[in-house]
């Protein structure tokens, strides 16, 4: 049986469109083993149904293809504890999970660096893949040949991460939607600033510079009528300490970084957006997903 261990993620960071991304401890975990028919066996947040139309498998599919080989039938076991569709990063989670067995059944033909190139292309968006293939801080950029590079820096140790995530979810598709087809100049000019800015902020350990990083201008307004409380949630974090607050993903979950001094106060705030049918989760970076290779193909 192989097994694989996929972190959740978080995308965006306010200006970071499309390019910037942070792995989170809660960590996706996935067995397979060869099987007379492809089986899937969900547990944990959601339901999703006995099917063999799932990201797991879908990637393993797309893999193994990458690879010239014809996919083996596989039962698919999943423990999954990450909000699906709340803004961290479960479907990249699941499509890295099924390319890493495959790459794992091949014995690491495809590479970590295949695997993420190749969950990217799937996903459409390097985003929340890069921090769930290679953890910590990413930043990845188009290539002009195709593909992706992408950047990897640890996440200062001090730095704290809080999540309120809302009892509803929030389809990436319908978030995108909301999003108008071109932007102005300006606002063009502050994204690239701030999210270079970021970089240094996380480079440099100096979390200060993020009241300035996370602002964002691209994307968050035109999806705060998708998430209620949105804006008065970053304002009452930003008042309350916060380094950054910022919509995780497409949302509607929202983020914050704060400092040892100001937690309990963004704690209270972060309560008070997701309601008593919500959550605030207090998560630390993490590293990669984790594979086991088999024993045999």
């Amino acid at each position: 049986m192989l097994r694989v261990r996929v972190p959740a993620t978080s995308a965006n960071l306010g200006p970071g469109f499309d390019c910037l991304g942070l792995a989170l401890d809660l960590w996706l975990d996935v067995r397979a083993r060869p099987a007379d028919r492809d089986r899937f066996d969900y547990r944990g947040e959601g339901s999703l149904p006995d099917s063999p139309d799932n990201l797991v498998h879908e990637g393993f599919r797309h893999a193994m293809a990458a690879l010239g080989r014809a996919a083996p039938t596989v039962a698919i076991e999943v423990d999954n504890p990450i909000p699906l569709a709340r803004g961290l990063g479960s479907s990249s989670a699941a499509l890295v999970a099924g390319a890493a067995l495959a790459d794992a059944w091949s014995g690491g033909e495809l590479t970590r660096e295949g695997v993420f190139q190749l969950a990217a292309a799937l996903e459409g968006h390097p985003d929340n893949v890069a921090p769930a293939v290679f953890g910590g801080f990413t930043v990845s950029a188009p290539r002009a040949e195709g593909g992706y590079a992408t950047a990897v820096l640890a996440l200062p140790p001090g730095w704290r991460l809080l999540f309120g995530v809302p009892d509803f979810d929030l389809p990436t598709e319908k978030a995108r939607a909301a999003l108008p087809a071109t932007v102005d100049r300006a606002d063009a000019v502050r994204t690239a600033a701030r999210s270079a800015l970021w970089a240094l902020a996380v480079a440099r350990d100096e979390p200060e510079l993020l009241r300035t990083a996370s602002l964002d201008v691209l994307h968050e307004p035109y999806r705060e009528a998708l998430v209620p409380g949105l804006r008065d949630a970053r304002a009452a974090l930003r008042e309350a300490g916060a380094h950054a607050a910022f919509l995780s993903g497409a949302g509607p979950t929202v983020a914050a970084v704060v400092g040892e001094a100001t937690e309990a106060a963004c704690r209270s705030v972060l309560d008070g957006f997701v309601g008593p049918r919500g959550r605030v989760l207090t998560l630390r970076s993490a590293g990669g997903y984790e594979a086991a290779r088999p024993r045999s193909a």
